[in-house]
């Protein structure tokens, strides 16, 4: 008889994990991984692939670990999910898979996000080499931006025959999954290793190529491409508009976890691109990008890190795992609070935050209570450094050059749900559709515009 409770995940000591920037996480055993698989109860009608944005197929590949198949079982994965080592690690499974898989209804659900990170890690260790794909159809296809949602369109679009490209504005791969989450969460040469498997597989990569500057889509059109999918993510920070956000010592999340994760910040000077270490740092947001920012700044030597979050711990938008992570650490939250200006010295310099706090009122338009200031309860945190993580926007450098690309209000292209946009020929997904949403999620766009292009191109064969 399985066992009723799920295995645990070792992590590193509190303490030492602090200091360094290491996973924190440290996977499952092989014990660990047999004894979780053979909790699954191999439903008939698996509730759980309907929960996976990709449908991978759980049961099929949990059943592998069971039997010791390991890599077997991340084949499997990577029939649907080109990135099973990343989703593993940073995909909100509680909010997916596992919250539909049928053993939540009456206790804990089968992990399998440690599962699908164990068969994944074991494919590396194994050596296991990838096939080349030798492109059988016509029709040459333009991917611009290397994170999830381009990454996954150019593995299916590959598959099926198509000749890829992959256009990518930095000097590295990867998007967000680069540059926005933390070495300690997500490895960089987890992500490396993902990107070698696609490179493998024949797909062509393209860095410091910023399309729409460097290169425009009408260049693209003159070199033979006839079908582009657009996955540039938001990259445009988003802040409060508060008095003092222009002082030194203000980040936005993007340019802070830019700096310490792609820019390798936090080993300077070998690495030659420097970074503010404040000896107390508030991070304002609630979100997995603000644990991010908030856990790395501790990382970087802050002795005292705040997380200021205008809602209660109950609204926090972050992951349960990411906030216990970061409690865990030492991070201390105030919540019910936020900011009204940032004050500064005669130099510039942030020396503190003044706040309000806040009570929660009627359900706004996404459900949630909206925050009310408490008139008269202003109170200052001293400080010399602020991160601002409320969200990101999309950047326009792209979408305001390409003429009838239909944008919303809030500057993301409008596409349907297979992604294709007001222009022939042209799709896109991940966060530059939908706003800031999860990789798996945006893994889940760039399958559905890879066959809607597929059709695509098809059609203009016949």
């Amino acid at each position: 008889m399985s066992k009723k409770t799920p295995e645990i995940m070792h992590k590193q000591n509190t303490s030492a994990r602090s200091k360094n920037f290491k996973e924190v996480a440290l996977g499952y055993t092989e014990e660990q991984a047999i004894n979780e698989a053979n909790r699954c109860l191999k439903c008939k009608k698996p509730l759980c692939v309907e929960g996976c944005p990709v449908r991978v197929q759980i049961p099929e590949f949990i059943k592998l670990i069971e039997d010791r198949k390991y890599v077997e079982a991340a084949y499997k994965i990577k029939e649907t999910n080109s990135l099973p080592a990343v989703c593993g690690r940073v995909c909100p499974q509680e909010d997916q898979c596992e919250k539909t898989c049928i053993l939540s209804k009456k206790g804990d659900p089968i992990r399998i996000g440690y599962l699908e990170r164990f068969a994944a890690d074991e494919l590396e260790k194994s050596g296991e080499k990838t096939e080349e794909i030798v492109p059988s159809k016509q029709g040459k296809v333009a991917v611009i931006g290397s994170g999830p949602a381009g990454l996954t369109c150019a593995v299916d679009l590959a598959k099926l025959g198509y000749p890829v490209k992959i256009l990518e504005a930095f000097h590295d791969t990867g998007g967000v999954l680069r540059y926005g989450i933390p070495e300690f969460r997500l490895p960089k040469h987890i992500v490396k290793n993902e990107v070698e498997y696609i490179k493998k597989l024949g797909i062509e990569i393209e860095l410091n190529c910023v399309v729409g500057a460097t290169v425009s889509i009408e260049d693209l059109r003159n070199e033979g491409y006839r079908a582009f999918f657009i996955g540039v993510g938001a990259g445009t920070p988003r802040f409060m508009n508060i008095p003092g956000e222009n002082l030194n010592g203000v980040y936005s999340a993007n340019e802070f976890l830019t700096r310490v994760n792609l820019m390798k910040a936090y080993d300077f000077p070998n690495s030659a691109t420097p970074i503010k270490r404040g000896n107390h740092v508030a991070v304002v947001g609630g979100g997995n990008v603000a644990m991010d920012s908030a856990r790395s700044a501790l990382r970087l030597g802050a002795e005292k890190v705040d997380i200021i979050y205008r809602r209660s711990r109950v609204e926090m938008p972050a992951r349960i795992e990411e906030i216990e992570n970061a409690e865990e650490e030492g991070i201390e939250f105030h919540l019910l609070t936020n900011p009204k200006r940032i004050i500064g010295n005669k130099d510039n310099w942030v020396t503190g935050i003044e706040c309000y706090r806040m009570e929660l009122g009627e359900p706004d338009d996404s459900g949630r209570r909206r925050p009310v200031v408490v008139h008269g309860s202003e109170f200052i945190i001293d400080l010399d450094t602020v991160i601002i993580a409320i969200g990101n926007d999309a950047n326009p450098l792209l979408t305001n050059r390409i003429e009838g690309l239909e944008l919303n209000k809030w500057g993301n292209i409008v596409a349907d749900e297979n992604g294709k946009t007001s222009v022939p020929g042209m799709y896109a997904g991940g966060d530059i559709v939908t706003g800031a949403a999860t990789v798996i999620e945006a893994m889940g766009a760039g399958r559905n515009s890879a066959n809607t292009i597929a059709k695509y191109l098809d059609g203009l064969s016949e």
